[in-house]
């Protein structure tokens, strides 16, 4: 009936027998020719999230591109070669990242956008770090409860699909701001080629026809989605050329008004409009008082191999930044062994390095499972609630939370509770810990972008945005642009997991008018020995927070700092652990002896496709070159010059 064990049965199987009994089973399973854990390559494509554009077979470049001066990576060539153009216009690296932003809205549809939000990190060569937040909010008509139906269940839909979902969008006022407060251009400059692109059209590729075929189910329940994107059901095939004119218009109205024209103007006015008429909750008064803030960015510093590293990373709303310095915390006493050139045994024609080591994977596992129980009590958006940020990311918390890491066996995240870091963050009494079952990962995709960008002055830009689901609500205004559902990253039901990605969350997370719901983009960058040194950051819902760690760690910890290390840290295989429910996800390239080890010591292991997708740059610190790593798992394009 079964061609093979799963790991999650060996490890069921490990448990219940002794050592010797469990030893035995796998060695029957081996000369059966099954093994736990392992699926085979029809199983795994059934995995591949089109819709997000993931690639079932990725080409893994053994090398980062070099170039000597600037470097822009990001989901698509078009948006890379944007931002690049502004750069060698003059543009500084924030202006070209708001090339960037606008360019994608136009050329990635399921993630690029208008009507959604983010965040952007900055770090200028003179030292100066600062962080854009322009994450999406809840309308003045949203409830706590407004997705609980009469009988007292959730109505999931409602939160993920069509009118009801969609926050109000934050994207133009965060790029504007941005612009205007670190760059140099003018905002119809970097946005004329995103203007260009829209009007023109480009052609379509074959990741791009993919994405479009797979999310028709959604993007056909609404008629200016289907018109746009779907040809009215004849499907684009690759190498047609889309143009979207009514975005076009609606971009060159944004490059005259700036973002007063979005939020208060004919394009306000037609979005408040066609929602008042299908049932949204956004309203013009809505539009007119959204506000991008510009926050202070979180920083930590650490030694390894005698260099001195600094991370800069996003604070609150966003739970990525906390949570990464929380686990570089925990980690930071811990023997981590770089991965053995088994690339090739894991399924990729790559010869960069693999997580290959059970012990280290299995303490990042733990580390993030803990990680993850803190992220559901005690994050939030600040300005609606305390969030112990200094505790949650002080060494002393995570020296006690490393305590009950027991380094050969795995915890069960029944028995783990979000910790108390209170008092290390200067109150005395802590929040009540969360503890609540988590459903299965969730099987249909999400889709956020990041693209890194470094310029030849050495300035350097990390960003995220999102629609959160691929093709957010799945509805197109007639203005042209998509519009998110971002309303499900609240807590739409305490203690129970949201749809999208199965994540516990708190009280302090609950809908509440104008609230910035909990993220987990995680735009990141490097400092090492007070000079740039990495810039990443990654989409995947909470996997961002996984993806982006396992990056750093390469970087910081393993190395080489050269075109092939920059590559190891965004080519090797990704695992992700959030706690509940209590499973660590591989991919399909994860090591089959790792695998096989870790089960053995009691995780849970489901195999899944690709986590995240990391767009990374790395200096060489002997030739200041910049390293254009890109993730291959969704086609990501470095440019440089």
């Amino acid at each position: 009936m079964f061609a093979r064990f799963s790991i999650l049965a060996w490890a069921f199987a490990s448990r219940l027998l002794c050592g010797g009994a469990a030893l035995a089973l796998l060695v029957l399973a081996l000369s059966a020719g099954i093994y736990p854990g392992v699926a085979d390559a029809q199983d795994a494509a059934l995995q591949i999230d089109f819709k997000a554009g993931e690639v079932a077979q990725p080409e893994w470049p053994a090398r980062a591109v070099r170039a000597p001066k600037a470097m822009v990576v990001s989901d698509e060539p078009l948006a890379s070669e944007a931002g690049i153009e502004i750069l060698k216009k003059g543009g500084n690296a924030v202006d070209a990242a708001v090339a960037v932003g606008f360019a994608l809205a136009v050329v990635q549809p399921a993630a690029g956008n208008l009507g959604g939000g983010g965040f952007m990190l900055k770090r200028l060569a003179n030292g100066r770090a600062g962080f854009v937040d322009y994450r999406e909010t809840a309308p003045g008509r949203a409830s706590r409860d407004m997705y609980i139906g009469a009988d007292g269940t959730l109505d999931s839909a409602a939160a993920t699909v069509g009118y009801r979902s969609i926050a109000i969008p934050g994207t133009v006022a965060g790029m504007e701001l941005a612009l205007r407060t670190y760059g140099t251009m003018k905002l119809a400059e970097v946005m004329a080629l995103a203007v260009r692109l829209a009007e023109r059209g480009f052609p379509v590729s074959e990741k791009l026809a993919r994405s479009l075929r797979d999310a028709r189910s959604l993007l056909e329940r609404f008629s200016t989605s289907r018109r746009i994107f779907l040809k009215d059901g004849a499907l684009f095939q690759p190498g047609e050329i889309l143009r979207q004119p009514e975005l076009a218009a609606t971009l060159r109205r944004i490059a005259r008004g700036g973002a007063a024209e979005f939020y208060r103007g004919e394009t306000a006015r037609l979005l408040a409009e066609e929602l008042a008429r299908m049932g949204g909750l956004i309203t013009r008064e809505d539009l007119a008082g959204y506000q991008a803030k510009i926050r202070a960015p979180l920083r930590a510093k650490y030694k390894h191999a005698g260099s001195e590293w600094e991370v800069i990373s996003a604070p609150p709303p966003s739970s990525g930044g906390v949570a990464l310095i929380e686990a570089l915390n925990i980690l930071a006493e811990v023997e981590l062994k770089p991965g053995l050139n088994t690339a090739k045994s894991a399924g990729t024609n790559s010869s960069t390095g693999s997580w290959d080591d059970p012990q280290t994977v299995h303490w990042v596992a733990e580390t993030l499972r803990r990680v993850f129980a803190d992220r559901a009590a005690h994050l939030a958006d600040p300005d609606f609630a305390r969030v112990p940020v200094r505790g949650l990311t002080d060494p002393r918390y995570a020296a006690q939370l490393r305590a009950t890491i027991d380094s050969r066996r795995a915890s069960s995240s029944q028995a783990i509770r979000a910790g108390n870091p209170n008092p290390f963050d200067g109150v005395s009494s802590g929040l009540p810990s969360s503890r609540s079952e988590g459903g299965g990962f969730p099987p249909d995709g999400e889709h956020t972008t990041h693209f890194s960008v470094v310029d030849a002055a050495g300035n350097a830009v990390a960003n995220t945005y999102t629609l959160n689901e691929s093709y957010g609500c799945g509805a197109t205004t007639s203005s042209g642009f998509l519009l998110n559902d971002t309303m499900d990253d609240f807590t739409t039901q305490p203690g129970v997991p949201n749809k999208l990605f199965g994540l516990v969350q708190s009280e302090a997370n609950a809908i509440t008018p104008g609230k910035r719901a909990l993220s987990s983009m995680t735009p990141t960058i490097l400092l090492r020995d007070g000079k740039l040194s990495f810039v990443t950051g990654s989409p995947g819902g909470p996997r961002i927070i996984s993806a982006t760690l396992l990056s750093v760690l390469r970087w910081m910890r393993f190395g080489p700092a050269d075109a092939a290390g920059a590559q190891a840290a965004i080519n090797a295989p990704r695992f992700h652990h959030q706690w509940m429910p209590d499973t660590l996800w591989i991919e399909n390239t994860f090591p089959e002896e790792t695998a096989r080890e870790l089960a053995a010591r009691g995780h849970h292991l489901q195999q899944r496709s690709w986590i995240g997708q990391v767009e990374a740059i790395g200096i060489d610190p002997q030739t200041g070159e910049r390293l254009g790593a890109a993730d291959p798992r969704r086609q990501g394009a470095a440019v440089g010059y």
